[in-house]
């Protein structure tokens, strides 16, 4: 799947210099990007859409970048509060002003910081472990021992796990998440087996999701949810089509990235 996709109607309009205003979720959303480097696409609206998020609840992401996955979720679910955590100051400045321009700023905040970092740190600037209903994220994809860097900086530090091993993201998600409570993350179906031993002793429940760009094709993303506390045993749920023989999405998938519909697991194919 490419990331610059066709869930995002982008409209490059020198907003700011070095920046694209793009939209998401039929244009319900209005984005700041960069023009350049790492730019958000299926993968952040269909991990925000899988997020199983109610009124009232406290929503955690980790590597927010500007804010593209969060506001989803906070438009889609009335009464949700969304942070996140992000290492980039110039993708916070943007989140922040991204949430602004489409009136969530009162819902969703976004700090600036690594995943990394001590707890007793994460506590001063009010991430609060164990108190998060859902953590969600989109790791790094690649390895830097086994992936040559991309060009652009940003989107090397986006990409790249540059120290960060997934495991990090694992951990960080089950620290700050509460007993019975999800951490999700959308990953290269590839690198599924890494992700279930990160996850191993950490959460129970694990409900893995195939996204299946076209019917017949091999999966090439995957989302995976667990809950903290959990002893149900994995699921390996039927997952989405993206496309169909025409090329255009299919009309689950376009419901869910034009409409913001919620990404049912269990719903049949």
């Amino acid at each position: 799947m490419n990331e610059a996709i066709d869930a995002i109607e982008a409209v490059p309009q020198g907003a700011e210099a070095g920046w694209t205003d793009d939209g998401f979720l039929g244009s319900r959303l209005q984005m700041l990007q960069p023009a350049k480097g790492y730019r958000a696409g299926l993968d952040a609206v269909l991990l925000a859409a899988s997020i199983p998020a109610r009124k009232g609840e406290r929503v955690l992401e980790a590597g927010s970048g500007v804010g593209v996955a969060s506001l989803c979720l906070a438009s889609r679910v009335a009464g949700l509060d969304v942070c996140g955590l992000e290492l980039q100051p110039d993708l916070v400045r943007i989140a922040r002003e991204n949430a602004r321009r489409n009136a969530l700023q009162t819902r969703a905040i976004f700090t600036e910081g690594d995943i990394g970092q001590q707890v007793r740190d994460l506590v001063t600037q009010g991430l609060e472990p164990q108190s998060w209903d859902h953590v969600f994220a989109n790791p790094p994809y690649h390895d830097p021992a086994s992936a040559a860097l991309p060009p652009d900086a940003g989107k090397a530090q986006a990409h790249v796990t540059l120290g960060s091993e997934l495991g990090d993201w694992v951990r960080f998600a089950c620290t700050m998440v509460k007993p019975k409570g999800t951490v999700s993350f959308v990953h290269r179906a590839d690198a599924l087996a890494s992700l279930l031993a990160a996850l191993e002793g950490h959460v129970g429940g694990i409900e893995i999701f195939p996204l299946w760009p076209a019917q017949g094709k091999p999966a090439s993303r995957v989302i995976l949810r667990g809950t903290r506390g959990s002893r149900a045993p994995l699921t390996l749920r039927p997952g989405l089509v993206l496309h169909g023989r025409d090329g255009r999405f299919t009309e689950r998938a376009d419901d869910i990235l034009r409409n913001a519909a919620a990404l049912i697991f269990d719903q049949p194919l």
